[in-house]
């Protein structure tokens, strides 16, 4: 008798999708060329992915999926092959039996969608545009790379079978569920991650899908949570309540949108003030600032004229204390002097023989030579060849890996040199204002890197509130992660302005007004004025990228930090600005009831950004405010 054939619908289909193979295990390739499909077989939709058909690769069996008859249990000897920050999802088990992923041959794998758990697009340190999936018996698939993009396009195509939920806290994470309500009872019945009736959860679950499947998962790990917000993050104040108004349990609490529900206002129009050019009307007869708020807001206002950048800088940079005297930084400088001198000598004596046993010293001192002759050799200071400049600059950074032996020298600290020593032209003095810049980014150049992740986590969080529909743009090509503003970041915009302009902008930055994270609102202004031509436009990740990299020294600096002052001065202003966005802009005061009532204590940076308003009557609190201003926004007296 013969077999029916089976029939199959194919429903969607896309090219240039490479599987991540398990490069721990054995030396083949890491990655493998495909296509990922969704087929229906006899009505059953299934996710499928084959590798193409003419690489005649020679790939080893399918070792993470589970054979007919296995139990339920994990291998406990899976390993990945790189970082498993999506784990977590697949550590609710089901008291069910489960399909399991059906192994179509090698590295091929066909998932019915019925078994889909979850599915993520990976985080910035799994490199660009992966998928992850995880199947509702726990195993995860391993990470489709989608080289051409199109995850977006296959997201659509999947909702025609199941729906999707995005987590309020990472909008790369999706809940699969049927579209099935009663299905959808059934399967939280059988997770038991609530003790609501499944009517009941289901009624909480269309009146708010995002509150109702954390807060049940919140049962089951508080990992779970963990992993989904942000690091260091504070729970949020507020109790959650169900749609009838009663409080959440407190297990269900610490979830909030980051897309911003609160309407923002109209964007003020700002303009810039003119440089600071006066400086010894700031001194008392000793020589010490009187006024160092005042010195820090007219410097944000304008920045500083290039005749007095030598002195005011060695203040911003925390070289000198605002309050010493003129005697003082004669003592201060003969200290500093010879605290630099003993710790050159530390890597001057170092021997060729010694320096042969010293791996680390000599790793340090090749990196640097590499980047000193690369470091900006247009500028007169640091042109041609034997010029003493580029001397300077290699020994205050071999002197930094001494005085910092945890960090060392890391790629781009060149970059930040380079300012400081064109504008002290002296060697002692550049060092000692590097060491007080590195005290505000040394976090970006650890080899964790988990600053820089959290800064883009932040911009992204900004950018949401300010703009959900340019994210969710850079989001459908691939670019969500913004990981095309890590130049930005990293150096503080060093290589997208001239020399010049660089001046005066990190001038401006080392005031830390209005807020120690300006420079984030300064990456959204950027986005900002080319969103025309990133929507308007048929951009992919790859283009997008390079768009982003040809703006090099082509936009105008005022424009841009007007831009962000406009954006501060918005988002300041929202009444109901989410927790989040309040936190990254060190708005945000956790209520007290010993701490005042948030209407008496009004924002420091108030009688700054009030006079920056073009055209807007200065109010009563701002006027008030300005004579007596003492301290500026989160950590702006710092320095």
């Amino acid at each position: 008798m013969e077999s029916k054939p089976e029939s199959h619908k194919l429903v969607f289909e896309k090219e240039g999708v490479y599987l991540h193979t398990n490069a721990k295990r054995n030396n083949q390739d890491t990655t493998i060329p495909g296509f990922i499909r969704i087929v229906e077989r006899e009505g059953d939709p299934a996710l499928e992915w084959s590798p193409l058909e003419d690489q005649g690769r020679s790939a080893p069996a399918v070792f993470y999926t589970k054979k007919d008859g296995e139990g339920g249990e994990d291998d406990p000897n899976f390993d990945p092959g790189y970082e498993p920050d999506w784990a977590v999802i697949s550590t609710v088990k089901r008291e069910r039996v489960q399909a399991p992923v059906k192994e179509t041959g090698q590295w091929s794998f066909s998932l019915p969608l019925s078994e889909l758990y979850s599915l993520r697009r990976s985080r910035f340190t799994l490199g660009r545009n992966f998928l992850i999936l995880t199947s509702r018996g726990g195993h995860p698939l391993p990470p489709l790379h989608f080289h051409r993009g199109g995850t977006r396009e296959l997201l659509r195509a999947l909702q025609r079978y199941i729906s999707l939920a995005p987590s309020p806290v990472d909008g790369r994470l999706y809940l699969a569920y049927p579209q099935n309500s009663g299905a959808l009872s059934q399967s939280f019945d059988e997770l038991q991650l609530c003790d609501d009736g499944g009517a009941d959860l289901v009624s909480r679950f269309i009146h708010d899908p995002y509150a109702t499947t954390f807060g049940g998962f919140s049962k089951v790990t508080n990992f779970f949570r963990g992993a989904l917000r942000p690091p260091d993050s504070p729970h949020h104040p507020h109790a959650a309540t169900d749609p009838n108004g009663a409080p959440i349990a407190d297990d269900e609490a610490g979830f909030e949108l980051i897309t911003c529900g609160a309407e923002l206002g109209p964007r003020p129009q700002v303009t810039r003030g003119r440089p600071l050019d006066k400086w010894e009307e700031f001194l008392d007869p000793e020589g010490r600032v009187t006024n160092p708020e005042r010195i820090k807001q007219l410097v944000f206002r304008g920045g500083i004229e290039p005749a007095l950048r030598k002195d005011i800088w060695k203040f911003l940079l925390g070289f000198y204390p605002w309050n010493s005297t003129a005697r003082e930084r004669e003592d201060i400088l003969r200290v500093k002097t010879d605290e630099y001198f003993r710790m050159k000598v530390q890597w001057k004596s170092v021997t060729e023989e010694q320096e042969m046993r010293n791996s680390l010293l000599r790793g340090y001192r090749s990196l640097i030579e590499r980047d000193v002759n690369r470091t900006d050799r247009h500028n007169s200071f640091f042109s041609g060849n034997d010029n003493p400049g580029l001397t300077l600059l290699n020994d205050v950074l071999m002197t930094y890996c001494m005085y910092n032996f945890d960090l060392g020298y890391v790629q781009g600290m060149s970059d930040l040199l380079a300012p400081l020593l064109f504008v002290t032209q002296n060697e002692v003095e550049s060092f000692w204002c590097l060491t007080g810049f590195m005290e505000l980014v040394h976090q970006n150049f650890e080899e964790s890197q988990e600053a820089m992740k959290q800064q883009l986590l932040q911009l992204s969080i900004l950018l949401k509130a300010l703009d959900p529909e340019l994210c969710d743009y850079l989001d459908s090509q691939d670019s969500g992660s913004l990981c095309f503003c890590f130049r930005w970041l990293l150096i503080w915009f060093k290589r997208e302005f001239s020399f010049e302009d660089i001046l005066t902008l990190w001038e401006v930055l080392w005031t830390r007004l209005p807020c120690a994270n300006f420079h984030l609102l300064m990456a959204c202004s950027i986005l900002d004025s080319q969103r025309g031509e990133l929507i308007g436009s048929d951009h992919d990740f790859n283009t997008i990228l390079k768009h982003i990299n040809e703006l090099t020294m082509k936009l105008d600096l005022q424009t841009v930090l007007c831009g962000t002052e406009a954006i501060y001065l918005q988002l300041a202003s929202c009444k109901d600005l989410p927790v989040k966005v309040q936190e990254v802009l060190g708005l945000y005061v956790p209520p007290s009831s010993d701490e005042e009532s948030p209407d008496t204590e009004p924002h420091e940076t108030q009688p700054l950004l009030g006079q920056s308003v073009a055209g807007a009557a200065p109010t009563s609190q701002s006027v008030a405010g300005a004579a007596a201003t003492s301290q500026s926004c989160s950590g702006g007296a710092s320095i």
